[in-house]
């Protein structure tokens, strides 16, 4: 059941990632599209700024769960590597506890969104310029939780399976 849950979790990771990397090339065409239309025509793309912020947040977290499945997440790894020199059990346990603390992060977030994401869906609340651009607030609140919820998920895994990064590769894919 694990495998099932693992492999699930995956798929939907590195799925979000390529939706993450498909929102970075539409923000590239976006900035140059505005980038034209300004220096040729004079007439620049009015939602630009709003279209930049509301892409930032949609790549951050569209690509973090990959990040946490990976474990390429930043963080100082110092003393997690010299108590593996000296002990892997206690390195082990560390790194689970490091884990199910960052779970418990996530699991606050997904908590914390989530009537946030109710709120802006049932008032279709927006963001932008009323009558020159303007985005519903609700898809980023929905990308947030959804994020939250499967790096809580691979948090979870990692504990459970003791995934973790293995240092020694370039690669950084667990174990």
């Amino acid at each position: 059941m694990m495998r099932l849950i693992k492999r699930l979790a995956d798929g939907l990771a590195v799925t979000a990632n390529a939706v993450g990397t498909a929102v970075v090339l539409m923000l590239i065409a976006v900035v140059n599209y505005d980038i034209v239309a300004r220096s040729v025509f004079g007439k620049p793309f009015l939602g630009a700024v709003e279209v930049v912020q509301f892409s930032l947040v949609l790549i951050v977290f569209l690509q973090l769960p990959d990040v946490v499945r990976t474990g390429r997440l930043t963080r100082s790894d110092g003393l997690l590597g010299l108590v593996k020199n000296h002990n892997a059990r206690v390195s082990d346990a560390m790194r689970r506890v490091i884990d199910l603390l960052s779970a418990v992060f996530m699991a606050l977030i997904v908590y914390a969104m989530w009537p946030e994401f109710l709120d802006m869906f049932e008032t279709k609340d927006y963001f932008g310029v009323p009558g020159v651009f303007t985005a519903p607030w609700w898809p980023v609140k929905l990308v947030i939780v959804a994020s939250a919820a499967l790096c809580l998920v691979h948090f979870v895994l990692h504990c459970v399976l003791g995934t973790q990064r293995d240092d020694t590769t370039a690669q950084g894919e667990p174990k």
